[in-house]
């Protein structure tokens, strides 16, 4: 038997049709696996993920690939075995308290469920390689060279895995496991041995590798074992005591009935949004338990630029000079409240009209979210259309009605400023002011905002040169340079507390050089990490990404090349919705959704209608989707 969607493996979609069968064959596989028929399969640019009876996937670009569409099968077979072989009462149950522990605990489980379907569906087997091997390349593991940069969760489940199913560990994953494999053998390879005897059976499995947890010297992690002391408990207990009935006849259809009911509390929890959409792609964020169950992704943090892939040429010297730092720790609150003061002054014409049109922005926004009234209260405004009842009886009661409080549908917004010193006069006067206002108009209408700037801390390479002279000029150095990435306001800080902080772009000798493609690595990194629903970054600069001290050593197109390659996988890999504004720049050679103004002063309507221009044609989609929907 083969995975979801290989009835159709030979003809591969390339059209819209096409995708739209593919999805279809994917969602009825993919339930005939879990053997839940009413799973909801929902396809999104969103973090895949499963949470109760709701699963989402990857959405197909519009011309995908066949690894595009093998990842996306081997996401569907995961969550649907998962579904299917996992019970997370009992899991939960087990799991050990040590993070460490926990982590090995959760990727061993994952690698059981997917092996059981390895094992009795080749075709199963073969899409879930095709997804590690596409989740590992991602994770850049393939290039780790130091025991202490390899997670071991991921090595242990690798073999775990091929103890399980005899296939053979990923490409991208060999180093990984190759670092740790003598140290676990030695440990606890008698009880890696041990656990293809209890592969479908949860309890028994979990209760092996708590075994191997305490072998490799994390037993002090594992917590107490809660099922042996509720065993003890039960064994002890007369008959006639008060005593879940299910517990009594049978405990792990008591775990699997507990898990039911907390899907089923799930929900009902969920029922109450407008769009079941959303709320099966979203919300199951919130579950607890949803980044263990995420097949597709790794626990091991990225550096800025390891998620390119791994053919790229870009290389950084050192990194150890770099620094990410909050505008208040750059200068004190007294300069800050200068600098501050001295930017308001500068721009006390342009407040006004930038002021205008945010508050038109508002409007729009406003008039975007939806709207609804609770009726039928004792107090509130007089319901026009309960009138007769005041004309029959004036104290009849439950004639009011009041506006429900509702939000702009979760998003947040990361503006990232070019601090180069190009951009120093009325370009970063008018880059920060728009950021201010645009941030106070935004976060009035509940969209968070962030506001980032990049530069480097020296003209000239500084500190990253200055080392690499020292070792004899190395050929071949990538970029040489100490980087310097600002928090002007975090997406959760309030406009208010981060006012001021605008002011440092105003301060003397802060605006050098700009190396592109990390600042925007890392604005990307900072965003996709966050719970919102919507993501967007929009880049403001005014050109090319320029380092005198890189580019001396390296060919003159390399900084570019390497912005190039980050934006095309943020606009092709990732949800995060990317725009860019040029000032005096034509960054249209860059960037699919781009505008490029020749004078600073239009900085402010060009963000204003940008903004404006997303977030209409949300709005579109949600009612086109309401129509459908309703």
């Amino acid at each position: 038997m083969a995975g979801p969607g290989d009835n159709i493996r030979g003809s591969k979609p390339n059209k819209a049709s096409d995708n739209e069968s593919f999805k279809r064959a994917l969602t009825a596989c993919t339930r005939a696996i879990s053997g839940d028929h009413e799973l909801e399969v929902a396809f999104s640019k969103d973090k895949p993920a499963l949470a109760g009876s709701h699963a989402r996937l990857p959405d197909l670009p519009r011309r995908p690939s066949e690894t595009d569409v093998g990842v996306t099968r081997g996401l569907a077979d995961s969550m649907a075995l998962r579904r299917a072989c996992h019970d997370n009462a009992v899991h939960s149950r087990l799991a050990p308290d040590g993070k460490q522990a926990r982590a090995i605990f959760d990727a061993v489980e994952q690698a059981r469920v997917e092996a059981i379907g390895a094992k009795r569906m080749k075709g199963v087997g073969d899409n879930i390689s095709v997804m590690l091997e596409d989740k590992y390349a991602k994770a850049n593991l393939a290039g780790v060279t130091e025991q202490a940069d390899a997670p071991v969760e991921e090595a242990v489940a690798m073999m775990v895995r091929e103890r399980l199913t005899g296939r053979p560990v990923p490409k991208s994953a060999q180093s990984v496991v190759d670092l740790w494999r003598g140290w676990i053998e030695e440990k606890a390879g008698r009880d890696l041995d041990g656990l293809a005897g209890s592969i479908d059976d949860q309890n028994a499995f979990a209760r092996v590798v708590r075994d191997m947890l305490a072998a490799m010297e994390m037993a002090d992690e594992l917590g107490e074992d809660e099922q042996s002391d509720e065993s003890e408990e039960n064994d002890d207990q007369p008959e006639g005591e008060d005593q879940s009935e299910d517990e009594g006849e049978d405990d792990e259809g008591s775990d699997r009935s507990q898990g039911e009911d907390q899907d089923a509390t799930s929900e009902e929890q969920e029922s109450g949004e407008t769009d079941a959409d959303d709320a099966s792609a979203d919300d199951i964020m919130e579950d607890d338990d949803a980044d263990a169950e995420t097949p597709g992704e790794t626990k091991r943090p990225d550096l800025p630029y390891t998620q390119l892939p791994p053919d790229f040429d870009y290389k950084i010297y050192t990194t150890r000079f770099d620094e990410t730092v909050g505008a208040e720790e750059l200068c004190d609150e007294e300069e800050l409240e200068r600098l501050r003061a001295f930017l308001d002054k500068q721009l006390a014409s342009l407040q006004g009209v930038v002021g205008r049109l945010a508050n038109r922005l508002q409007r729009r926004l406003m008039a975007q979210q939806n709207r609804s009234w609770d009726f039928d209260l004792e107090e509130g405004y007089l319901d026009s259309a309960r009138l007769v009842r005041i004309v029959i009886d004036p104290m009849q009661p439950l004639s009011f009605k009041q506006e429900r409080d509702t939000n702009f549908r979760d998003t947040v917004v990361t503006l990232l400023i070019d601090n180069s010193g190009s951009m120093r006069g009325r370009p970063i006067s008018v880059a920060a002011t728009c950021a201010d206002i645009l941030a106070r108009t935004l976060e009035r209408c509940g969209v968070s905002v962030e506001i980032l700037g990049f530069t480097t801390r020296a003209w000239k390479g500084g500190q990253a040169r200055e080392t690499w002279l020292k070792e004899g000029k190395p050929a071949n150095p990538g970029r040489l340079n100490d980087l310097r990435h600002i928090v002007y306001k975090s997406a959760d800080a309030p406009w208010r507390r981060a006012r001021r902080n605008l002011g440092l772009m105003m301060r003397e000798g802060l605006l050098k050089e700009n190396i592109d493609g990390e600042a925007l690595l890392w604005a990307h990194q900072r965003l996709v990490h966050r719970r919102e629903q919507r993501k967007i970054l929009m880049m403001i600069s005014d050109g090319a990404p320029v380092d005198d001290s890189t580019l001396s050593v390296n060919p003159g197109n390399y900084l570019e090349r390497h912005l190039r390659a980050v934006i095309d996988l943020v606009e092709t890999r990732s949800p995060v919705e990317l725009l860019a504004i040029g000032i005096g720049h034509d960054v249209t050679r860059y960037y699919r959704r781009a505008v490029t103004i020749v004078d600073a002063e239009e900085l402010a309507g060009a963000m204003t209608e940008q903004l404006a221009a997303l977030f209409g044609e949300e709005s579109t989609r949600e009612h086109r989707r309401t129509l459908r929907t309703g």
